[in-house]
């Protein structure tokens, strides 16, 4: 995993790597099938076949086996093949191959409450008020798993899911997501409504500043 605009770091760590001499080795970066991402070749940076990407975007450091990755965006996503050649008697043979997956992170803003406006609905024949809020959050990566409402008085705290719009963002493909709740003013009992998004696998989730009303 690696922040947005931040460097990603791609391991292609092998046993016995420090008894290898880096002017026997030919190592081989690619993304998918097609696009060549770094290549030295015995010991010489090589670029004549990078993807055009690629140029000046990264740097293999040889002492951890590792490849940097300068600025990784959304499009840099994916699947990466490390591939090492080892040169026997003039004829270059695979000692090592490994793959790995690169996993783009962007933090989403803090969710914020707003109130839209408090609406009438006549329920058996009663006036009764609602209140009318959503929550917003932006500029996030990957897409949310879920936006929820938590509803708190006294010692009980609810869940309450609301609709929610998930938008992706055509150019930069970040995510903003938005949720709105109608619930009944609550009378007489002080309420606290938080709105909590949930980033998914190990990401974790964000919680908003409480409404009290």
């Amino acid at each position: 995993k690696s922040f947005l605009n931040h460097t990603a770091y791609l391991s292609c760590f092998f046993a016995n790597s420090q008894a290898a001499d880096i002017k026997d080795l030919r190592v081989f970066w690619q993304k998918g099938t097609d696009e060549v991402v770094h290549e030295v070749y015995y010991g010489q940076e090589k670029h004549d076949n990078l993807s055009p990407k690629y140029i000046n975007r990264t740097k293999m450091d040889m002492d951890k086996w590792t490849l940097q990755l300068f600025n990784a965006g959304i499009v840099d996503e994916g699947q990466y093949t490390c591939i090492i050649q080892h040169r026997v008697k003039g004829s270059p043979q695979v000692i090592h191959k490994s793959k790995c997956s690169l996993h783009i992170i962007a933090n989403y803003s803090q969710p914020e409450i707003a109130l839209l406006h408090s609406g009438e609905q006549m329920a058996a024949h009663w006036p009764k008020k609602y209140l009318n809020l959503s929550c917003s959050s932006s500029g996030g990566y990957p897409e949310p798993k879920q936006m929820s409402w938590l509803i708190s008085h006294e010692n009980t705290t609810h869940r309450v899911t609301g609709h929610t719009d998930v938008s992706q963002d055509a150019e930069t493909k970040l995510y903003n997501v938005t949720s709105k709740l109608n619930i009944p003013v609550p009378t007489n009992i002080l309420t606290n409504i938080s709105c909590l998004l949930q980033l998914g696998d190990q990401l974790g989730s964000l919680v908003s500043v409480p409404l009290g009303i």
